[in-house]
């Protein structure tokens, strides 16, 4: 295994570490979604009740570690700025960027892409023991649902109940959705999060569009946290 590689560092060798992949590329980088034309960029209103946006080009990590090792806690906390969830099916937010528990010993990291280089790298030398550490921006991507029928949209997409008193906000669970599968997250009362594959993104949108049109649905301009990074 080698050091981390950049352009500027490519001598230094240590054994213990993994290669990270620098991720500036010098090709536009493009969404799963980016062939989806906007509806219209305004919020829903009466006669939208669905409002629908892709949340293109974030960085996606999978961090694992032991959740019963308050150091692993304790280290991951400090380099990623917020606390790491502990309790089952919960997540944290803060200055854009998100980490949901997935199971007892992993969790998803959501944050900008120009900041996921930066971050990977931090922690895999803040860290120590056992822990993993798993890159897939590319193989992912993240729908967001709000407006007033939204909650109707997602009763006929997963067998989840989403009712607010199982269902707060701030809670995240995988599930089925449609003939696939997602990561769902309830950000308020009618904004949620979905959090899918890559391969399945078109699908899922179509699903969605379709299941929303009898309430109106307007379908927001794509969204990155880096617009128009080449």
């Amino acid at each position: 295994m080698s050091d981390v590689h950049t352009p500027e560092k490519t001598e230094t060798l240590s054994p213990h570490l993994v290669s990270v992949t620098n991720q500036y590329a010098m090709v536009p980088a493009q969404s799963p979604l980016q062939h989806q034309k906007p509806i219209s960029d305004n919020v829903a209103t009466e006669e939208q009740g669905l409002t629908m946006k892709e949340v293109a080009l974030m960085g996606h990590l999978v961090l694992r570690g032991d959740s019963d090792n308050p150091l692993f806690v304790e280290t991951a906390s400090q380099v990623l700025g917020l606390a790491l969830p502990t309790q089952p099916l919960t997540s944290v937010e803060k200055a854009g960027k998100v980490v949901c528990w997935l199971s007892p010993d992993e969790w998803l990291i959501l944050t900008e892409a120009d900041e996921l280089y930066a971050l990977e790298l931090a922690l895999r030398t803040a860290l120590t023991g056992h822990i993993s550490i798993v890159n897939q921006s590319g193989g992912q991507t993240i729908i967001e649902l709000s407006g007033r029928d939204v909650n109707k949209v997602l009763k006929k997409s997963t067998p989840l109940d989403i009712h607010p008193r199982v269902f707060p906000i701030g809670k995240v669970a995988g599930s089925v959705l449609a003939k696939s599968s997602a990561l769902i997250r309830r950000i308020d009362e009618y904004h949620w999060q979905l959090v899918i594959r890559r391969s399945f993104a078109d699908y899922i949108w179509r699903w969605l569009e379709a299941a929303g049109q009898e309430y109106g649905v307007s379908i927001e301009s794509h969204q990155t946290n880096s617009q128009d990074r080449q």
